[in-house]
């Protein structure tokens, strides 16, 4: 669906689509269409149902189980850490240093929808937070960060890059200078990869959002940038 997402895998058990508008993944509070609504239309009568999540105002790759055995199968893999995840994001500011590791306790305040990362060794019953992040790319005042998280929780990387000061550009919640045209964050889930019950490796790679020229703009590595 030209605008909201694209079908970028699909199987017998499962789809996979580019999200590139800031939809919620399931139906919330807001009433608005979500992303399953969306692929549902598409397959009417059927069962699709998403095994993870991502921020209504990020982009990019969302996993749909077409039976429940498959839906059960890969959620369980998600939640066992068992699925490799890399996220895009683009900040104002350069990570210091380039490359490492970032670990907070995480505190999700739900009437605010807003998490906080914490230095880890607070005294505060948090969620250990976790990932890598590294340099792929730079333009005159952006920075191209590949991002890792250990295991994905609500608003995770982007509470972690602002506290370390390098939020994700766009994201005015999170302390980004200003919005983006199109509503969404600079935040976009890259790749997966997993095996299938089946032991068959799939490999995911979607493309950030056509109508955000800022994605083409940046010098890379050619070896980081897939």
């Amino acid at each position: 669906m030209s605008g909201i997402f694209d079908v970028i895998y699909e199987d017998g058990d499962l789809v996979v689509v580019n999200k590139l508008a800031a939809v919620p993944v399931l139906p919330d509070k807001s009433g608005d269409s979500s992303l399953k609504d969306f692929v549902a239309e598409l397959r009417p009568g059927k069962f699709v149902e998403p095994v993870h999540r991502l921020d209504r105002r990020t982009s990019g790759a969302v996993a749909f189980a077409k039976t429940r055995h498959y839906h059960t199968e890969l959620s369980e893999a998600f939640r066992d850490h068992r699925v490799a995840k890399t996220f895009w994001a683009v900040t104002e500011r350069a990570p210091e240093p380039a490359s490492g590791t970032l670990r907070h306790r995480l505190i999700h305040d739900h009437n605010s929808n807003q998490a906080k990362a914490l230095p880890v060794d607070s005294d505060v019953d948090g969620e250990l937070g976790e990932l890598t992040y590294e340099i792929v790319g730079w333009s005159d005042h952006h920075y191209l960060v590949a991002v890792t998280p250990v295991a994905g929780k609500a608003h995770q990387i982007r509470a972690q890059l602002s506290a370390a000061g390098f939020p994700v550009s766009g994201d005015l919640k999170y302390g980004a200078r200003r919005s983006t045209h199109n509503g969404l964050i600079m935040l976009h889930a890259r790749a997966l990869t997993f095996n299938l019950p089946d032991r068959h490796r799939v490999d995911i790679i979607a493309d950030p959002p056509p109508d955000e020229p800022l994605w083409e703009s940046f010098e890379t590595d050619p070896q980081n940038f897939n």
